[in-house]
């Protein structure tokens, strides 16, 4: 097949099934080109026969063309003497400006995420855990693939500042750019994905779950096809986007007294240093003493409870907790965690406190 050359108009088919639709015209030569969102895709760019189609999630049936990057009023629609609109805009549907992190998040948000399964990318489940997002600023999610074997995925990559898998339960074999060959994440296991690195869910077992933590909240999935992984150079000091691949196995993992949460027990992941502050990743648990913890700062902090149960203190208000709630502090708050039991085990996670917008797919020549 030619090579597409950039966008500049594409034909928009409004389809109520966005994945029978997909399937459909992959079956006759269309390639997949960009998803968006990835945990519930509502737009799917495809490229085939010298023409781009968008199948944008709607009403079903119907049509128009859509003109990009074009000199005229974004959104501006003209309408042919047959009746064909034409659509103008100025930027890509797919990057939407972010809401400003210090309005979207002024309160602790507390939830236990007991949201509906939905149908993501490749036939994966997710499960929103913080409702609102930060504004845009912020997704996490869990994700779920039911039945184990090879996962329909394909070589791709994410326009994000800032992303961290997680695995939850199962295991799930990957492979990523210029990191040598395919891997395994088990249970504690866990990777950042850089900005624009591509990579590939291959296979995994029944019941695999990791938890997604990404910003922007929505974020383009750019299909690579020219790029075979896994590549012939391993460069693990490789810099995407300024941060750097890791790969933290919690088998190997070193478990210290935690400094700053005096009594506890800490597990670095090493992301911190490699993404140079974008993303900080450690798994916490309480140690010796009373299990009781201040945290305070200027950074966006979520924590994920991964066992046990405790007490999470933010703005004067006390929850308890439990495994898969997710607890959010907004930038200078400070929080206070109580251990209930010594199971209690969190999975945190911090952000600048003005999370930055998603970098461009950047790639080495």
């Amino acid at each position: 097949m030619i090579e597409p050359p950039t966008a500049s108009a594409e034909m928009v088919l409004h389809c109520a099934d966005l994945s029978a639709n997909l399937a459909f015209f992959t079956a006759l030569g269309f390639r997949l080109d960009t998803i968006f969102p990835a945990d519930d895709p509502r737009l799917a760019r495809l490229w085939g026969h010298g023409a781009w189609l968008c199948l944008q999630r709607g009403e079903d049936g119907g049509g128009h063309l859509r003109v990009l990057g074009a000199d005229c009023a974004d959104g501006a629609t003209r309408v042919a003497p047959n009746g064909a609109r034409v659509e103008f805009v100025t930027a890509d549907l797919a990057s939407p400006e972010p809401v400003p992190l210090e309005v979207a998040l002024r309160q602790p948000l507390v939830t236990a995420a007991a949201g509906p399964w939905i149908e993501g990318r490749a036939g994966m489940r997710y499960r929103d855990l913080i409702p609102g997002r930060c504004g845009g600023r912020l997704i996490a999610s869990r994700i779920r693939i039911e039945r184990g074997g090879p996962v329909p995925d394909y070589v791709h990559f994410h326009e994000v500042a800032a992303q961290l898998i997680y695995c939850r339960a199962g295991w799930v074999r990957v492979v990523y750019e210029d990191q040598g060959p395919p891997f395994v994440l088990e249970p504690g296991d866990c990777v950042v994905q850089p900005p624009g690195i591509r990579h590939r869910v291959l296979e995994c077992s029944d019941g695999t779950e990791v938890i997604e933590v990404s910003s922007p909240a929505e974020h383009a999935t750019r299909v690579d096809h020219a790029l075979q992984l896994p590549t012939a150079v391993r460069s693990p000091e490789r810099q995407f986007g300024g941060q750097r691949f890791v790969h933290h196995r919690r088998q190997q993992a070193e478990i210290t007294r935690s400094a700053d949460w005096p009594g506890w027990e800490v597990r670095d992941t090493g992301i911190g240093a490699a993404t140079r502050g974008a993303l900080a990743v450690v798994v916490r648990r309480p140690g010796s003493g009373d299990g009781r913890a201040v945290d305070e700062g200027g950074q966006l902090r979520l924590w994920y409870v991964l066992a046990g149960a405790g007490e999470f203190t933010c703005g004067g208000g006390r929850t308890a907790v439990e495994v898969d709630t997710v607890c959010l502090a907004p930038p200078g708050a400070t929080v206070e965690w109580s251990a209930a039991d010594a199971g209690l085990e969190l999975l945190e996670v911090r952000l600048p406190g003005e999370v930055a917008v998603a970098n461009g797919p950047a790639r080495k020549s």
